[in-house]
């Protein structure tokens, strides 16, 4: 089968060559790969900024179906459509798995940086990690099922959205507008993006079909404090950051009210970044840092999916894995939204 390997550490190095199809256990299942989603993590990979054991195969965002099962699994059939989560290898046994968070488990090596991934044919995942694709949902949809379970943990599990709450949301991209969904659905009052000019002729035409904000500011052309805090009296309920810019993360910390909250869903591209430390202890903000996402975030956002409330068809955008490069230059220009790859069929 062909795969899109990282061969070893340092800026590129990634090639598609000819992998064995893998073996599965008792308790695992061989998937028949439909689409894997880049994720900036990959793009991160290929520039050699994220964690990684090379020799690997990219792609930890996936739909498909089950091809084989393994003697243990009980839950699971030839046949079935499944996604699933990307955290192989959680011990089981310190504190974070323990309290059930294995997606921060300190062993973790998940497909696609850590062990083989889905950018290829098949791809070997346990059963214990696996979700149903829900009936009228297709396996191009259900590609998202990642990016959205994320923003279905960190917005609605943590943060909890209530109902007339007034939401700012830093950055125009595919966690931005999910977020800007999910808080419609959880019933957000105002909501409002902040982005950049370039922004406007493609990503906010894409928001706009969505219906999922009520303003847009153009961060480089407009004082974004001062139009939120004048659209919303005392400032923001909550600000999601989703755009891992400096500046943005300066603004949020401006525009929130007392007693506000953060959700730092996006990372930046600096080791350290400058904020407004004193204002931010002067309000009394909170402060969440989120990664990776829950088990009850992949059900929330494949109900929300299956319902019809949450659409992921407008972020999409499909090339074979062979236009990988071509994939990720359009991400990079802010020329895509979100890119699936499809497998090279033998």
């Amino acid at each position: 089968m062909k795969a899109l390997v990282k061969t070893q550490k340092g800026e590129g190095f990634v090639e598609i060559l000819d992998r064995p199809v893998p073996t599965y256990g008792d308790d695992e299942v061989l998937i028949k790969v439909a689409y894997g989603g880049i994720c900036g993590t990959d793009v991160h990979i290929v520039h050699d900024q994220f964690a990684y054991y090379p020799p690997v195969i990219l792609g930890h965002e996936f739909s498909g179906e089950i091809v084989e099962v393994g003697a243990k699994v009980t839950g699971f059939a030839k046949g079935d459509a499944v996604v699933g989560e990307p955290h192989n290898l959680a011990c089981g046994k310190c504190y974070l798995c323990r309290n059930g968070h294995i997606q921060n488990c300190m062993d973790k090596r998940s497909i696609g940086w850590g062990i083989d991934g889905c950018f290829t044919n098949y791809l070997v995942m346990p059963e214990k990690l696996l979700h149903k694709v829900p009936e009228g949902v297709s396996l191009k949809e259900a590609a998202m099922m990642e990016p959205a379970a994320i923003v279905a943990h960190q917005l609605l599990e943590r943060a909890r959205v209530t109902p007339g709450d007034n939401v700012v949301i830093m950055g125009v991209g595919p966690i931005a507008l999910l977020a800007a969904q999910m808080a419609r659905i959880a019933g957000a009052g105002k909501i409002i993006l902040c982005g950049c000019t370039s922004d406007i002729e493609y990503r906010l035409e894409i928001a706009k079909s969505l219906n999922c904000y009520d303003l847009f500011i153009d961060v480089l052309k407009e004082d974004a404090a001062s139009i939120i805090m004048k659209e919303t009296g005392i400032g923001a309920d909550l600000v999601i950051e989703a755009s891992g810019a400096g500046s943005a993360i300066k603004t949020a910390i401006k525009v929130l009210k007392k007693r506000g909250l953060l959700c730092a869903i996006g990372m930046t591209a600096r080791e350290t970044v400058d904020i407004p430390w004193n204002e931010a202890m002067m309000k009394v903000l909170d402060v969440q840092f989120n990664m990776s996402s829950s088990y009850n975030g992949w059900n929330i956002a494949l109900s929300l999916l299956a319902s019809g409330k949450l659409k992921v068809e407008p972020l999409i955008g499909v090339r074979p894995l062979n236009e990988w490069q071509e994939a990720i230059a359009d991400l990079e220009a802010g020329k895509a939204m979100k890119m699936l790859l499809t497998p090279i069929e033998d």
